[in-house]
């Protein structure tokens, strides 16, 4: 499981010697409390960590050369209490490689009007420090997100939560292996793209695997093994009766634990958090895994299928930036649609989509798969949890990645599905099917998806920020027309700036 408080945010607090140490001593007081009110939030969930008030341009760059080299340090709090000159943070800015956010606050929520002097005046500078520092970052050129209110109101640790959630999933895609059993579904264009880029831009590898490693550790998963974990599947899930010891179909269970047991140990023996694999490539597999690979994302792996790398790196970052949070996340693919009432989308995929979004308990099922050419899969069945949700792609659009992002509502199904023995969700995007379903094709959209009823957009925009990628938002407010502007817009951008 992903544990978010082993990664930490350092705060930092820029001042000057101009108005002697009794203001620094303050200045280091303010900070330490609000640190405190900080990390008593519910809405962060990483560590805070208070860092000695800065006031020298040698003090300012070892501190982001420290940051940089801190295996836990995920990014930087930053914050003028007083009036810190901007040059003295060039050299640091320039050093650090890590995410930060600029704080604009001050410590007093309110003028103390009966007796407000000088030395108040002096002490809280952020409304014209804050000022300094954000000219060098935008003279800099520098990605960042500013946050701006009083450090105690709870949206302002909401967006600080929100930005340290997206600071984790782009920390983690720094040591990101992504395993490919087979290669793309064949002929299909959107699941291609530059895995050399990637790397150099989003940071994560991609390494192909043939399915004979795979089909080498099934076998050497022990009988032991497999029953311990029929067992759990037993206790877990409502297993259908075929499934269940002694029943017709129970050696399929079987295969479907040990091909579970033997993905997972290549997965954690390798250091990988997110894979792919495909239909078309299955030798040596008894079944296309599907239990085995929603149980593995309900544990925190992104998956995509047909070899869809670049989905299985976003779900990976949607599971980190989600953990601890309610809703699911999975993989998602937008199957079929629903033309009366405005327009309803049903998401589904053959098998593979994660539990964590399932209303209930998911009932474990042995269905025939028309297409693979092995025998029946076993998966798990069930209906999403309904609320606010996103879907989100990654594409590879030559030159550069774009994410695009739709905001939607998930719903109960109107009526029971009971000829559709996969699991599924359904939903209205904004503002409409016809306005999303034309803007994501424009956009260039792919077919397969994150799916999260835990994230906001806001978290995958951050994200985004940081890893210098386009981003697209599709929400209530939008029209085809604007949006193809746009999409005009950026790609002029995009060349002006050298990149296609």
């Amino acid at each position: 499981m992903i544990d978010l408080k082993q990664w930490e945010v350092w705060f930092v607090t820029g001042s000057q010697h101009l108005y002697g140490q009794e203001t620094l001593d303050k200045v280091a007081q303010h900070s330490a409390e609000i640190v405190a009110g900080l990390s008593a939030s519910s809405s962060i969930p990483v560590r805070i960590v208070n860092k000695p008030v800065l006031t020298t341009p040698d003090a300012i760059y070892d501190l982001c050369l420290d940051a940089n080299r801190a295996k836990n340090c995920i990014g930087i709090i930053a914050w003028m209490h007083t009036f810190s000159p901007a040059k003295m943070w060039i050299a640091g800015l320039q050093a650090l490689n890590k995410p930060f956010v600029h704080l604009h606050t001050q410590f007093n929520r309110e003028l103390p009007w009966q007796t407000i002097d000088m030395d108040f005046m002096n002490l809280n500078q952020a409304a014209h420090g804050d000022r300094e520092f954000g000219f060098i970052g935008s003279r800099m050129r520098i990605n960042r997100k500013v946050v701006v209110g009083f450090w105690q109101d709870p949206d302002v640790a909401d967006e600080l939560g929100t930005w340290s959630r997206a600071t984790s999933a782009w920390h983690d895609a720094q040591q990101l292996k992504v395993a490919r059993f087979g290669d793309n579904m064949r002929n299909v264009a959107v699941t291609e793209g530059d895995k050399v880029q990637a790397k150099i831009q989003l940071r994560y590898s991609v390494d192909g695997y043939g399915l004979g490693y795979l089909a080498a550790r099934f076998g050497q998963v022990r009988d032991s093994e497999v029953e311990k974990l029929a067992k759990e599947y037993d206790e877990t899930y409502s297993v259908a009766e075929s499934l269940r010891p002694g029943g017709s179909k129970r050696a399929s269970l079987l295969d479907a634990a040990r091909i579970e047991l033997g993905l997972r140990h290549f997965l954690e023996d390798g250091g990988f958090r997110a894979f792919t694999d495909t239909f078309e490539d299955l030798h040596g597999l008894t079944q296309l895994p599907g239990a085995a690979v929603q149980r593995l994302m309900a544990d925190g792996y992104g998956f995509g299928a047909e070899g869809d790398w670049k989905t299985a790196a976003l779900v990976r970052a949607m599971k980190v930036m989600s953990a601890g949070l309610d809703g699911g996340t999975s993989f998602m693919e937008d199957y079929t649609y629903h033309w009366k009432d405005g327009g309803w989308v049903l998401g589904a995929h053959m098998l593979e989509i994660c539990p964590s979004i399932a209303a209930g308990r998911a009932s474990l099922e042995i269905h025939p798969l028309s297409i693979g050419g092995k025998a029946d899969p076993v998966r798990l069945v069930f209906d999403s949890q309904t609320g606010p949700a996103i879907v989100a792609s990654i594409v590879d659009v030559g030159g550069r990645f774009r994410m695009v992002v739709n905001r939607i509502n998930v719903i109960p199904p109107q009526e029971p599905l009971p000829n559709l023995p996969v699991a599924r969700a359904v939903w209205i995007p904004e503002p409409n099917l016809k306005v999303a379903a034309a803007s994501w094709i424009f956009a260039g959209g792919a077919h397969h998806a994150g799916f999260s009823l835990a994230l906001q957009s806001q978290h995958l925009e951050d994200f985004a920020e940081m890893a210098g990628i386009e981003f697209l938002l599709i929400d209530r407010d939008t029209t085809v027309a604007n949006f193809k502007n746009q999409l005009r817009w950026n790609d002029a951008a995009y060349r002006l700036a050298g990149i296609n």
